[in-house]
């Protein structure tokens, strides 16, 4: 999915909690769908190698198009799409044709270069709901070989009263099959017949977020409802989540990355001329094509060097 705004630069405003930091999510606009969009923040612009986090519906789709991604490129970054409802079709310039449903993992590295496009299917569901995520890949691999998988089958971890699936990295014990290219986990919690207190267990060489994609929960003292991020930083080995049942959480998290990341439209790079380098790229169409999306695909917005050198907080 799309970033749509030419820079994801956004102003936070963090509520301390119990001494916990929450962030409300901002409304951004991605085609025909409202997202929440919770990272990237000013001041923090990645937890662990987490560097994106957009949470759209569930929104009826009924009788309509639903989602309509044009083809559009990305570099030095993996894109992780887990939907809670609905069917989205993934097309990439390597080939790649996949239906994704609730439960499965879409996972895209982009490395050196890759395009994609994301729609539902002329026949799909009537609910969509779902989260894109983006991984920044560390220094040593953000040049890799353009790759995708799909897991339609993850672990599950053992957290007494939530059905928990580990998508990226390793929860609990359960070890997730997909790529990672650092320290990193991922995981949706869902509350079976009325959860908690539940102990999470954390790394305490990781920072975290967790939000609440469905219903509500408690996460050490912060009520969070859809739109709330609550930061965990390092040195914390457990966190007590309550949540009624059927609600749903998202936890991410990883080391710290440790590298200062400029991110502009869909690239994640580190200096003003490799984003120059690769727009020039896309508009010279050296990304390659992807086949069967009925469509033009997606210009690049203006590229604006001067505001990309601006110092970063």
């Amino acid at each position: 999915m799309s970033t749509v705004d030419a820079d994801v630069e956004i102003a936070d405003n963090p509520v301390p909690v119990l001494d916990l930091e929450i962030t409300e999510a901002r409304q951004a606009r991605v085609g025909d769908i409202t997202v929440r969009r919770m990272l990237p923040l000013r001041l923090r612009r990645s937890v662990g190698p987490w560097c994106f986090v957009d949470h759209y519906g569930p929104q009826d789709v009924d009788g309509m198009t639903g989602m309509m991604v044009p083809p559009h490129p990305h570099i030095g970054l993996q894109t992780v799409t887990w939907l809670l409802g609905g069917n989205v079709l993934h097309r990439d310039s390597l080939g790649t044709e996949q239906m994704i449903s609730p439960g499965q993992l879409n996972l895209m590295t982009a490395g050196a270069g890759i395009a994609h496009a994301e729609e539902s299917p002329a026949e799909h569901d009537p609910v969509l709901h779902g989260v894109q995520l983006w991984v920044a890949l560390p220094e040593a691999s953000r040049r890799v070989a353009p790759a995708f998988e799909h897991h339609a089958e993850l672990p599950d971890a053992p957290l007494p009263g939530f059905r928990t699936t580990v998508f990226m990295g390793e929860l609990a014990g359960s070890q997730s099959p997909a790529t990672a290219f650092s320290p990193i986990v991922g995981a949706e919690l869902t509350a079976a017949g009325g959860a908690g207190p539940s102990s999470v267990p954390l790394r305490p060489d990781y920072e975290h977020v967790l939000f609440v994609v469905t219903g509500q929960a408690d996460v050490d003292g912060a009520v969070l409802a859809p739109g709330r991020l609550l930061y965990l930083p390092t040195g914390r080995e457990r966190a007590s989540v309550t949540a009624p049942a059927g609600s749903s959480l998202m936890l991410l998290g990883g080391e710290p990355l440790g590298e200062q990341l400029l991110m502009w439209w869909n690239f994640v790079a580190r200096t003003p001329e490799e984003i120059e380098a690769a727009t020039a790229a896309w508009r010279a169409g050296e990304f390659g094509e992807v086949g069967g999306y009925q469509g033009e695909p997606m210009a690049a917005p203006a590229l604006d060097l001067a505001r990309l050198r601006r110092p970063r907080g």
